[in-house]
């Protein structure tokens, strides 16, 4: 009877929490969709541009490349070749133009390098009817990195930016969770101070460790784990403190929304599983156009664009910029959301 009765109610309280019941049925639903959509599609071929050159083999390399399933795309000279290569509009540029044919390989993407590479050496190789082609020596250059340039060089950004992001937006949650739950947020609310002064305060003191945490991720990561690292540091300190900025405000909003530090964890299927997977760390060109688009109200997404755009690529202030704007907006946008939560205690 006394077993009974306890289960019976656990039961009612389960009932009750209607966010606990969601998080136990509908977020391990959204992850597997999520992982369907991610991992579930074909493995995207690699983009090939050509250099039209006229009297070479290249029709014949060409077809060869397609018969590969590469998506081959021509260029008049090699000028607007590497141009599409530094956008990344392709993955690797052929040129039949010199004495010797030459590659040229965006780099970034060790896997996607491989892949092309290897159908541009089966498509230029002795036995493949284009052997006058190779009179001469292949080159091969790398617009970033380098042949030695492992997985975890590439993806390293992207994890960098990952890790910063979580721990904030965890800790933040449950700290702000504490200030309420414990008295002192409400005892602050009855001073005479205002909304913004409060989210400002909380964000200021906040912030210092942030701050901190960001230079210690961005030295340990290069300077001790030895991440590839070709553009500057401060620049990379920069986009850290940014995005554990948003991480901070996101948090603190979010916790106004949790009874308990247990619903905090519940926010991390819904908010952080599914930037996992539209930060970058996986190829999402085999996915649905529309699905792709959700990434663009991720913050995540846009930390580690400008992460691998200044480790990887050694890219300045000059081409993350909208990165950092629109971090900086996702920040601003929290914060006043903070401002109009603080409602729920009382109005000032």
């Amino acid at each position: 009877m006394r077993t009974r009765a306890l289960a019976y109610r656990i039961i009612r309280q389960f009932l009750r929490d209607k966010r606990t019941l969601a998080l136990l049925f509908l977020a391990p639903l959204l992850v597997l969709t999520l992982m369907h959509f991610v991992f579930g599609g074909a493995s995207p071929a690699p983009s090939i541009g050509l250099v039209t050159v006229p009297g070479t083999s290249q029709e014949t390399v060409s077809q060869q490349l397609r018969q590969a399933g590469a998506t081959i795309r021509g260029y008049g000279d090699s000028k607007s070749g590497e141009t599409a290569l530094e956008h990344g509009d392709i993955d690797a540029l052929l040129d039949l133009g010199g004495a010797a044919p030459r590659i040229a390989l965006e780099g970034t993407d060790p896997a996607v390098s491989k892949a092309s590479l290897g159908l541009l050496q089966q498509a230029l190789s002795p036995g493949a009817a284009v052997s006058g082609s190779m009179d001469g020596k292949l080159q091969v250059d790398y617009l970033h990195g380098s042949a030695s340039l492992s997985s975890f060089d590439a993806f390293g950004p992207v994890l960098v930016g990952l890790f910063g992001f979580f721990f904030v937006f965890l800790l933040a949650g449950v700290s702000f969770l504490r200030e309420r739950t414990t008295g002192t947020l409400e005892r602050l609310l009855a001073a005479p101070i205002r909304r913004w002064e409060v989210v400002a305060g909380y964000l200021g003191g906040f912030g210092l460790f942030t701050l901190l945490q960001a230079a210690l991720i961005a030295w340990y990561s290069t300077s001790v784990l030895g991440l590839y690292m070709e553009g500057s540091f401060w620049l990379l300190m920069l986009v850290n403190l940014l995005l554990a900025l948003t991480a901070l405000t996101l948090g603190t909003l979010l916790s106004t929304y949790a009874g308990n530090e247990f619903q905090i964890i519940q926010f991390i299927p819904l908010v952080i599983v599914p930037q996992v997977f539209f930060s970058g760390l996986f190829n999402l060109d085999a996915m649905n156009e529309w699905l792709r688009h959700i990434r663009l109200v991720m913050p995540l997404y846009y930390g580690a664009d400008a992460l691998k755009g200044v480790m990887l690529r050694g890219e300045g202030l000059a081409s993350i910029w909208p990165d950092l704007a629109v971090l900086f907006g996702f920040s601003l946008l929290f914060a006043l959301l903070n401002v109009l939560a603080l409602k729920k205690q009382r109005s000032i």
